[in-house]
């Protein structure tokens, strides 16, 4: 595997910075198991996010070339949101981060408790 250099020019680190925020890879996974679907489709499958919390993750995921989005000539005026061939692509490494967090996640958690323990202790 090569070595990959994460500084901050490097386009490694862009794999991190597209899925920066929490519910762009919930976007982006939930519209490789049902998708195409339509804003108000998409939330209902999702549930927990508002609209507006929706609407900005597809304009993000959108901008980075991860989903497309088809608007239809109909009334009332129907929009569908897809997976381009760069959001599907990015499932795979989606699944190793999930792996990693169902081996590492009950460590990762016992971890953060005992430093906010120590920071409680400090004060």
């Amino acid at each position: 595997m090569p070595r990959l250099d994460y500084t901050s020019d490097c386009r490694a680190r862009l794999a991190f910075e597209v899925l920066a925020n929490r519910w762009d890879s919930v976007v982006v996974f939930t519209l490789a198991e049902n998708g195409p679907l339509r804003p108000r489709a998409l939330r209902a499958r999702i549930g927990g996010i508002s609209a507006k919390v929706l609407n900005d993750a597809l304009r993000r995921l959108e901008s980075n070339g991860l989903i497309t989005r088809q608007v239809y000539a109909e009334a009332p005026p129907r929009v569908d949101y897809e997976l381009t061939g760069a959001g599907r692509a990015l499932l795979v490494p989606m699944a190793a981060m999930g792996e990693w967090a169902a081996r590492y996640g009950d460590e990762v958690l016992a971890a953060q408790d005992r430093f906010a323990e120590r920071r409680s202790d400090q004060c």
